[in-house]
């Protein structure tokens, strides 16, 4: 079966009980939040339980979740925080490829470079 049309996305900040942060995506705020409680959201949180919701953010579709989510997840700890405290005069917008990957250089094989 095929995703409804009509559901709506979040991206979302859960706090969990080591003082750690985790960032997800979902179409059910609260349904997730009980998953996540009950061991069974991911592998993450079901070792550091309870987690509570800190922050949450409406996305047109799957997609664009994904992608906001890749963002939150590549912000250092003090600015997920800020997106918390909705400083947004602090805290522009991110940008389109602010969750991307970058690849590092690796060194050469034989180590110097050429």
């Amino acid at each position: 079966m095929g995703e409804s049309v009509s559901a709506r996305w979040f991206c979302y900040l859960l706090a969990c009980a080591d003082g750690t942060l985790y960032a997800g995506i979902t179409t059910a705020l609260e349904r997730r939040l009980a998953a996540h409680n009950a061991g069974a959201g991911s592998k993450y949180t079901r070792a550091r339980r309870p987690v509570c919701l800190l922050w949450a953010e409406a996305c047109r579709d799957r997609s664009a979740a994904s992608r906001r989510e890749a963002a939150v997840k590549a912000l250092p700890r003090a600015l997920k925080l800020a997106l918390v405290d909705a400083r947004p005069a602090r805290l522009p917008p991110l940008p389109a490829g602010a969750g991307a990957r970058r690849r590092r250089a690796r060194p050469h094989r034989n180590g110097n470079g050429s």
